[in-house]
């Protein structure tokens, strides 16, 4: 891959998001991070799996998510991997989401982060409400006859 291809469709999934959640409501934000950790998500270092979104002061942080350093980064320069990262969003936007998060008992969870079409980090969060066991074993039995008919389908023809 020369210098000039740029990798498409670079999206990090958190998947354990909609297995654990029923999710209600997504939002795009914007996400601040440091110009290593950019370079490291472009590489295809990101997870998201046990992140979460927290109000502290008025103000969205995404949590516990984590970037790995690229080796290439000097040591002064390399920042916390598992960092509490700030999310941009509107006073008003921030206001309705804590008053959905107190009153309602909804989390915000972090679905995806990718590349935009103008070519900045974006990151999806989504306000969600708990899964009982029973209902995500429902959703596996669900998921498992779809594919199983998707099988039967396409063997068929």
């Amino acid at each position: 891959m020369s210098k000039k291809e740029v990798k498409k469709n670079l999206v990090f999934k958190n998947k354990k998001a909609f297995h654990d959640y029923e999710i209600l409501d997504t939002l795009e934000v914007g996400i601040v991070l440091e110009g290593s950790e950019v370079k490291a998500a472009r590489d295809g270092r990101v997870n998201l799996k046990d992140s979460f979104v927290r109000i502290i002061k008025n103000e969205v942080f995404v949590l516990n998510m984590h970037i790995t350093h690229l080796s290439t980064a000097h040591t002064t320069f390399r920042p916390n991997e598992r960092r509490d990262r700030k999310l941009l969003l509107h006073k008003k936007e921030i206001e309705k989401l804590y008053s959905k998060v107190t009153k309602d008992g909804i989390t915000l969870v972090p679905l995806k982060l990718y590349f935009n079409s103008r070519n900045m980090i974006k990151m999806q969060i989504a306000t969600a409400k708990g899964k009982k066991l029973h209902d995500k074993r429902e959703d596996l039995k669900q998921k498992t006859l779809q594919r199983e008919a998707q099988q039967a389908l396409k063997n068929f023809k």
